[in-house]
């Protein structure tokens, strides 16, 4: 009798059915799969630079988002094993114990996650498979016209080539497992006292009142596509500083892979044939060309993005100050408006694009402080922390990065254009008069 094919699902930053090419496969090539989550206790832990390497507000929407997707893999017959131990430890325990043939799981290139990996293949029989899958991509790396080494270092170069000469692919899809795959499944989804955290009350000013999961960001594309039509005038409200309604609100969810930049894109379409195609459509995937430029910037050049001279290697005379960093942070600058933008992330884990060029650019710029402990806190705080993106950004702002022009915001000429009224520095500076 032939021996029945048992697979791995290994999901990471991927944390979705729909459109999942690594859990598509899975359940196309084996008799029967489970699936696993890790909460690595390493992601809870405090980094060099003094703050926690995930904060209350991320872990609160990981939890979430790991729970529905707990849910949706239910109704697929496929169960997920949920830890709270780093994954070289448990993963190699499962594949034994189940006698997994294949492992299946999105491909990462930055060196924590290569370590990882590394440290999971020293530990099981080399006959184990391991299958990895770009899946993060609109671009996907096998269909851009560059060699990886020849990523350009301008964005403009980048998108246009990519516009002209690249196909987006189709969603995967997935397929209902027999029920007899499924199999006891004891393991719990750890709580916020679990991870270190008391468990907290969303504040009411918040921009992003939403949670974490599949289900909650299929919801808000509806919403913002179809029930309100906001996507027809995003490119005019995107730089809006207070409420739900001024940009798309997507990072989050793209950050842990709770929607894919796919499926955002082949609604753009729908709606462009549908409602109307205008700037606005097109800005928001504009928007995700850059996410991926950030992710190929990233590959292209492995940890140089963590060093202080950037991809540019470029020298500056950066200063580690700690009562200025702690000002920024606590938002008892000069600047009422980066005050304002700084209080409202150290509340709520959200601060709108505006407002993250504006405190970077301050940060870097105005008090020369290493731009890398700035990167680090807004990976302790944002809710959408991507490690692309966020080093990319802040590279960026700092003028060791993929900006030729190497700019520096005018603090208060910006707080004018974006917040004239100053009803968003009101909204956070309740103390200050205006």
């Amino acid at each position: 009798m032939q021996k029945k094919q048992k697979g791995l699902v290994w999901f990471r930053n991927d944390l979705r059915v729909h459109d999942n090419e690594s859990l598509s496969n899975a359940i196309k090539e084996n008799d029967s799969i489970i699936a696993i989550y890790c909460f690595d206790p390493r992601h809870f832990e405090n980094t060099r630079c003094g703050f926690k390497k995930t904060e209350k507000f991320r872990t609160k929407f990981l939890i979430e988002s790991v729970t529905a997707l707990k849910q949706n893999l239910g109704k697929l017959n496929i169960p997920l094993l949920v830890y709270h131990q780093k994954p070289e430890d448990i993963i190699p325990e499962i594949i034994a114990q189940n006698e997994i043939s294949y492992v299946y799981f999105q491909e990462e290139w930055t060196s924590e996650e290569m370590e990882v990996l590394k440290n999971i293949k020293s530990k099981v029989p080399g006959s184990i498979a391991f299958k990895a899958t770009y899946n993060q991509f609109l671009f996907h790396p096998d269909t851009i016209p560059f060699a990886i080494e020849k990523i350009p270092n301008v964005f403009t170069q980048f998108r246009n080539q990519c516009e002209k000469s690249t196909k987006v692919v189709p969603e995967f899809s997935v397929q209902q497992m027999p029920e007899e795959n499924w199999i006891a499944n004891e393991t719990v989804i750890p709580t916020m006292e679990t991870l270190g955290f008391t468990d907290f009350q969303i504040d009411s000013r918040t921009a992003f009142p939403f949670r974490g999961g599949e289900n909650e960001a299929l919801q808000r594309l509806e919403h913002y596509f179809w029930e309100t039509k906001k996507l027809s005038v995003y490119k005019l409200t995107r730089n809006g500083l207070i409420g739900t309604e001024f940009s798309s609100k997507f990072s989050p969810w793209l950050a842990n892979g709770s929607i894919s930049a796919k499926t955002i894109y082949w609604e753009i379409v729908k709606y462009e044939q549908q409602i109307g195609k205008n700037d606005s459509t097109y800005w928001l995937i504009f928007e995700l060309i850059w996410r991926d430029y950030f992710k190929y910037v990233s590959m292209k050049n492995g940890d140089s993005i963590f060093k202080i001279g950037g991809i540019l290697d470029k020298k500056y005379d950066w200063k580690n100050n700690p009562l200025s960093i702690k000002n920024w942070i606590n938002g008892t600058t000069e600047e009422p408006f980066v005050n304002a933008n700084m209080i409202e992330l150290q509340q709520t884990g959200w601060m709108s694009n505006r407002g993250r060029q504006n405190v970077g650019s301050y940060f870097a710029k105005n008090l020369l402080l290493d731009w890398r402990i700035g990167a680090a806190y807004f990976e302790a705080m944002l809710i959408d922390y991507d490690v692309h993106s966020n080093y990319g950004n802040w590279m960026y702002v700092s003028g060791v990065g993929n900006d030729p022009r190497d700019r520096k915001f005018n603090i208060k000429l910006q707080a004018e254009n974006y917040d004239g009224q100053s009803k968003f520095q009101r909204l956070w500076l309740q103390q200050q008069l205006f």
